[in-house]
C-alpha cells in the first residue's frame, strides 16, 4: 500500500488540486481516493492500466467534491493579498495563480481534460480511458477549453 501511495500520490493530488483549486480540499480528496483504491482493489480489471483506474477514481472524487461545494458555498473566493507589489504581479507565481483562476472558471468537463493533458501529461488515449470518452470528444473539449482559457486570459490582460 505504501508503494502505491508513494507512486501515485503526487499525480492524484495535482489532479485534485487543479480541479478543486484548494490545497486542503485536494489533500482530503487524495486521502479519500487512496481509501477507495484500497477498498476496491479487488474490483480492478487488469485489462486496463492501473494508473488510469486510479486516476479515474481521483477525477470522480474531485468532481464529486465540486458538486458538493456547489450546493454548499459560492464558487468564487478571490482573496488576494493586500501586500502585492507591482514586481510580484510580473512574477511567475502571479501568472500561475492567474492561470489557475482562469482554469477554475471553466466548466468541470473542460477543466478535467486540461488538467489531465497539460498538468498531468496524459495522452489523448489515456484521457479517453480515464474519463471514459471517445478520443475525438477529448480533443474537441481540449480545443474548446484552450479557446476559453485564451479568451479569459486576454480579457484579463495577461500574456
Amino acid at each position: 500500500m505504501s508503494q502505491l501511495v508513494s507512486q501515485y500520490q503526487r499525480p492524484v493530488y495535482n489532479a485534485a488540486y487543479r480541479i478543486l483549486g484548494n490545497k486542503d480540499d485536494a489533500a482530503d480528496t487524495t486521502q479519500t481516493v487512496f481509501l477507495k483504491v484500497f477498498e476496491h482493489i479487488v474490483d480492478y480489471d487488469p485489462k486496463f492500466k492501473f494508473f488510469s483506474w486510479v486516476y479515474r477514481i481521483a477525477i470522480n472524487e474531485s468532481l464529486n467534491q465540486v458538486k458538493k461545494r456547489r450546493n454548499q458555498e459560492p464558487l468564487a473566493d478571490n482573496q488576494e493579498s493586500p501586500w502585492q507589489s507591482p514586481a510580484e504581479v510580473l512574477d511567475s507565481k502571479h501568472l500561475c495563480k492567474r492561470v489557475q483562476e482562469a482554469l477554475m472558471t471553466l466548466n468541470v468537463d473542460y477543466r478535467s481534460v486540461v488538467v489531465l493533458k497539460h498538468i498531468s501529461g496524459c495522452s489523448y488515449q489515456q484521457i479517453s480511458e480515464i474519463l471514459q470518452l471517445p478520443v475525438k470528444t477529448v480533443k474537441s473539449r481540449l480545443y474548446t477549453a484552450r479557446q476559453l482559457l485564451k479568451k479569459t486570459l486576454q480579457n484579463d490582460g495577461s500574456d
